[in-house]
């Protein structure tokens, strides 16, 4: 049985007053690689189906994988049960109206290791270039097709096919003492040059030959679009509209409500969101399997549209649903699965940064990000795979890594230079989010708050 035929049979099944039935249809190719030598590689598939029924106001959703046809009434029926049970959902609000994608009809397109097709010749290159440069890579490629179809009891019949890619790749010395990390985001990895990622890991290699070690303190520090990337994702993460509302966040305005027209960033930086950014496309509708303070079943299928979290640095914009937006007063903006920034002008590459800095550090990446203070959204975390001290306008060797304290909104009001935006891949949090575009920025003061021993 087809997603489109199970959505179409869980709704006549049902007998709640409203029904939402989400098919995700998900396959997955990836290749795993260590010292120089690929070590496995793999084909998954999986199906799920998630019912939400709606009795009243009350909701009950069940969500189950590789669902059997004859398994269909009961997972139907179980929703509907709960539902009767459930008390009120404050976020009980009428179905979207009814639209249809025209690929509806259209059967899930899956990945196949041929996806790699091109990727795994330059990547056998890329190791040979590296056992003859004495480096080691480590590292893996994955690829993900997702494609979703939400059909409702209100006539909604829409779909979506999401390509996720992404490249992690570790060079390391042949002593193992020294290691560098790149990666990259790609909807379909023949836009990854290979050779490009190995050419930078070893001069970083180069760089870190020599050690210099630097105590704790504020340094004026070059943030890669990387770890942009984690900062702005986890800001973004938090940005929820009631939560501001209710006093819980570093959006809270003092004395109630929220600060929304507030003035955030030094610099005019823009923060946003836009389902159709070339290389980042994602779901121009809401999908929500569940309900949270960020998201409501009751949206789903609402259009998405390019939305600005900051413009001309000033907080524009905070992730609602159609009820958190009755209780603020503010626009209805749903949570859209990529992030862009940029700042005024396009900016300098990194590379050009670099060769304008009298001293300060140039990071890698961050890592083991986690939350300090919701007030002010205080995180603490790593430094890794490369902290290099720039001396005017060159990288002169490699320093220890340190823990960080650091706020991302009030890094944003402290930046003094924001570079070209590209797309990027965030180290600490790929797992779950990989559509960003970001630039590099200059930090006059960032907090290494320790020195520490991670490698």
């Amino acid at each position: 049985m087809s997603p489109q035929e199970m959505i179409e049979k869980a709704l006549d099944l049902s007998t709640a007053d409203d029904v939402v039935v989400i098919a995700d249809e998900s396959s997955s190719a990836n290749l795993r690689f260590a010292g120089n030598t690929l070590t496995t590689n793999g084909v998954t598939r999986s199906t799920r189906l998630t019912v939400i029924s709606v009795a009243g106001r009350g909701v009950g959703v069940v969500s189950r994988s590789a669902v059997r046809p004859e398994q269909l009434a009961g997972i139907v029926a179980e929703a509907d049960h709960a539902a009767e049970d459930a008390a009120p959902a404050e976020d009980a609000r009428p179905l979207v109206e009814g639209t249809r994608s025209a690929d509806w009809d259209d059967p899930a397109e899956p990945t196949s290791i041929g996806v790699f097709g091109a990727f795994a010749p330059a990547l056998g290159e890329a190791f040979a270039a590296a056992e003859a440069g004495g480096r080691r890579l480590y590292g893996f490629a994955e690829h993900i097709v997702t494609t979703t179809y939400v059909g409702t009891s209100a006539g909604t019949r829409l779909r979506h096919t999401q390509p996720t890619g992404r490249l992690e790749l570790n060079a390391k010395s042949a002593d193992m003492k020294r290691s560098a990390w790149t990666g990259v985001a790609t909807r379909d990895f023949t836009d990854v040059d290979v050779a490009a990622l190995d050419a930078s890991l070893a001069r970083r290699l180069e760089w870190s030959k020599r050690r210099i070690d630097l105590p704790a303190g504020r340094y004026e520090t070059l943030l890669p679009p990387s770890a942009v990337a984690d900062l702005m994702i986890y800001m973004y993460w938090t940005a929820g509209a009631r939560d501001a509302m209710e006093g819980r966040t570093v959006f809270a305005k003092p004395g109630g409500g929220t600060r929304v027209g507030e003035s955030l960033a030094r610099l005019p930086v823009r923060l946003y969101s836009d389902p159709a950014a070339a290389g980042a496309e994602c779901a121009p509708f809401v999908v929500a399997h569940s309900s949270g303070r960020q998201s409501s079943v009751f949206d789903n299928g609402l259009p998405l549209a390019p939305t600005d979290w900051i413009s001309g640095g000033a907080l524009s914009g905070l992730i609602q649903t159609r009820h958190s937006a009755e209780l603020t007063g503010l626009p209805v903006t749903p949570a859209v699965d990529n992030l862009l920034m940029e700042g005024p002008g396009g900016g300098r590459s990194l590379e050009e940064m670099i060769a304008s800095t009298e001293r300060g550090l140039l990071l890698t990446c961050l890592w083991y990000i986690r939350e300090v203070d919701p007030q002010s959204l205080l995180v603490t975390g790593l430094t890794r795979d490369g902290v290099y001290l720039v001396e005017n306008g060159e990288v002169v060797g490699e320093v220890n890594n340190f823990r960080f304290n650091e706020s991302p909104v009030d890094l944003l009001g402290r930046l003094t230079e924001v570079g070209a935006a590209v797309r990027t891949l965030p180290r600490e949090w790929n797992d779950y989010f990989t559509r960003t575009v970001m630039p590099p920025v200059r930090v006059p003061d960032f907090n290494m708050s320790t020195v520490s021993q991670a490698s």
